[in-house]
């Protein structure tokens, strides 16, 4: 079956300029670059120690997504609920979560958040506001449409804020979900990443559509287009939408377009993907490409950059050896709070 293009016009995705750079607060700006190496340094910790078999379950990357996350978590207050998958890293760590915590879930610690019964990132905590991934991907949606509900009912001033790949998209969830948040006006925005392949399937074979953000129609509710791997335009984008929920206009659905760097997991090699693609997004990298902004703007140089890596070296070796520390979970206390008594 041969491949079609895609009728989405290049420059309908929203990039920003070094003028927009100058409208941020340089420690702002340095906080997204940190937050997104710190994203990238956990993740690889975690992908050697699944080489290494140290853990217990599966490895999902964010590697080549952490702009994503990070952006549009900061768009967000702390007291905003947030429902990350599991490439969404990023995200836990901007809203708060611990490298420890992350850690001992993936090292099954019976101190960890799911006390040893899930061994990757399928975690949440609600002092921090984040919402557990769920592996049936785009139930998040009508889950997180229910939290902005109750933020509705009861007069908060609260958004509710999921992701969903592209081919979780395509799944009843997504409709279901968003056109509930549609109906009622929820407090809610949905940032769709579209990672040009949905597991082995590329987009062209998933939808007919123009784009996914033109869904957004059907439900009556407002859309953008963004470049994901612009870590501010993110941010920008991800605002408005933010402070359009929150004044009361109801949800947003954001297209953002990025390129997942690994495949499923670490264990699938992703070969289905052709290389060309892997060399076109790598020129695309969220953090290479942003410091690099930066630098030209005289906010990063080689020793705030320096600084920067070895502080997040140190965080990471520091939290790595705290979760390693703790008591590996009792397989007696495997079924406790599982079932009622």
């Amino acid at each position: 079956m041969p491949r079609t293009s895609r009728k989405s016009s290049e420059a309908s995705f929203r990039s920003t300029t070094e003028a927009d750079l100058k409208r941020h607060d340089a420690g702002f700006l340095l906080g997204l670059y940190r937050d997104m190496v710190r994203t990238r340094a956990l993740d690889t910790r975690i992908e050697a120690l699944y080489k290494q078999g140290k853990l217990v379950a599966g490895c999902y990357s964010s590697r080549g997504q952490e702009g994503l996350s990070v952006g549009s978590t900061a768009a967000l207050r702390k007291d905003d609920v947030i429902g990350p998958m599991i490439r969404n890293l990023g995200s836990m760590l901007r809203h708060g979560i611990p490298m420890t915590m992350v850690l001992r879930n993936y090292l099954g610690r019976a101190n960890g958040p799911t006390k040893g019964r899930d061994g990757s990132s399928h975690f949440g905590s609600l002092e921090h506001n984040v919402i557990a991934p769920i592996s049936m991907l785009a139930s998040l949606i009508p889950v997180m449409s229910g939290v902005a509900l109750s933020f509705l009912m009861r007069k908060e001033d609260r958004v509710a804020l999921t992701w969903i790949g592209d081919g979780g998209s395509n799944v009843g969830d997504f409709h279901e979900g968003l056109n509930f948040a549609g109906v009622l006006k929820l407090p809610f925005v949905l940032i769709l990443e579209n990672n040009q392949y949905a597991y082995s399937t590329p987009i062209e074979y998933q939808t007919a559509a123009k784009d996914f953000a033109c869904r957004a129609e059907g439900y009556g509710i407002a859309s953008s287009k963004v470049e994901g791997n612009d870590t501010l335009a993110v941010y920008e984008v991800t605002k408005e939408a933010v402070e359009r929920a929150r004044g009361g206009a109801g949800p947003t659905l954001i297209e953002a377009r990025t390129m997942r760097m690994r495949g499923h997991a670490i264990h699938d090699d992703a070969k289905y993907v052709p290389q060309e693609m892997f060399d076109e997004w790598e020129k695309k990298d969220p953090i290479a490409t942003f410091a690099e902004r930066l630098r030209k703007a005289k906010i990063l140089d080689d020793k705030i950059a320096k600084r920067i890596d070895d502080e997040v070296k140190a965080e990471v070796e520091e939290q790595t050896e705290d979760a390693f520390a703790q008591p590996p979970a009792d397989p007696a206390h495997e079924i406790d709070e599982v079932y009622a008594p």
